[in-house]
């Protein structure tokens, strides 16, 4: 038996036993578990096995420690009652919102952050890492780092940009339906349901295909395929809003639709809302994504990280997970998002943590 083999199990069985002394039954059930699952692993696996669950168990763990540390720093610097709504996050929301955050520095100081040009070609093509190349070069000869920092601008801001838009059409048309209602509600039901029924692959391959790959082109279609999804929540969050008294009393006082939307329906539809603009990006950066690696997104030389992984795939016949880079970022953002997602969904439904 390794060294390694008897200090694995030897911190395992400690920190299952200091989890239950200190009476932590949610960390005694979760280590000694793993300590039960570790066993069978290693007879089966032998320590090569049982490394690589401790290399898993050190990520998580790491990501675990990162979530906790960043949490309570945006606890330290928020406001007294959203410090409140902070300290009732999960991990899981923290991690979400620590890799948004990073998402974001990366895409704002691209210019910065990045050694080389997003096109500028500075080796060979698919030149290994080296110290000039943190990740190496693409079929170019192009910095796959520096493309990288550049694609989180480019392909998170163009998503971002067609959710805004899909969401400010869908919610407003979804408000109005709601305060109008009568033929103007029928009228914009039926007309959700003819865009929705339309596959939203096809819809935008063949918008992009009539009218051209430009970046306006890409953001007015995935908006106009995800508008009717957004007007669906928006619609039936507001009816049940509009039926409320007070409602009632603002439109006995005489108030238009426009202070109905602003001042009554609005403010008490915003956790589900917020919610659904979590969702819907996820929907429209892996739509984008999907639409740049098939050749019809954001086009080169500008990078793009569906782009990205078409472009390098060949090294993964070699051996090489490079193009799995931009794909491992889009995932992590993607889960990421969801993340905090559920989180306010638990909080706008009401639910409370025993």
């Amino acid at each position: 038996m390794s060294l390694f083999v008897i200090a694995y199990y030897t911190l395992l069985l400690i920190a299952s036993c200091l989890a239950a002394y200190f009476n932590q039954r949610s960390a005694f059930l979760l280590v000694f578990g793993l300590t039960l699952i570790s066993f069978i692993v290693g007879i089966v696996g032998g320590p090569g096995a049982l490394a690589v669950i401790a290399i898993v168990a050190g990520i998580l763990a790491l990501a675990a420690m990162v979530s906790y540390a960043f949490r309570e720093f945006m606890i330290a610097i928020a406001s007294h009652d959203m410090a409140k709504e902070l300290r009732t996050a999960p991990l899981t929301a923290a991690f979400g919102m620590f890799i948004i955050f990073t998402y974001a520095v990366a895409g704002i100081f691209a210019p910065w952050i990045a050694p080389h040009g997003e096109a500028e070609v500075i080796a060979s093509a698919f030149a290994p890492a080296d110290d000039n190349m943190l990740l190496g070069a693409d079929q170019l000869g192009r910095d796959i780092f520096s493309r990288l920092m550049y694609g989180t601008r480019n392909s998170v801001g163009l998503a971002l940009a067609a959710t805004l838009l899909a969401f400010i059409i869908g919610a407003l048309a979804g408000l109005l339906a709601a305060t109008k209602g009568g033929w103007f509600d029928q009228f914009m039901g039926r007309f959700a349901d003819v865009i929705m029924s339309i596959p939203s692959l096809i819809f935008a391959l063949l918008m992009l295909s009539i009218f051209g790959p430009h970046i306006h082109v890409i953001i007015i279609a995935v908006a106009v395929i995800y508008a009717p999804r957004v007007f669906r929540l928006t619609r039936a969050v507001a009816g049940n809003v509009v039926v409320m008294d007070y409602i009632e009393a603002a439109k006995l006082r005489g108030e238009g639709n426009w202070y109905l939307i602003r001042r009554e329906i609005l403010p008490n539809s915003t956790a589900p809302l917020v919610a659904e603009f979590g969702l819907e990006f996820c929907f429209v950066f892996l739509l984008v994504a999907g639409l740049s690696f098939l050749g019809l997104g954001i086009q080169p030389p500008t990078a793009d990280w569906g782009s990205m992984v078409r472009e390098n795939a060949t090294l993964i016949s070699f051996g090489d997970i490079t193009p799995l880079i931009p794909a491992a970022a889009i995932a992590l953002l993607t889960v990421s998002v969801n993340f905090v997602v559920d989180w306010m969904l638990h909080r706008s439904s009401g639910l409370k943590e025993k």
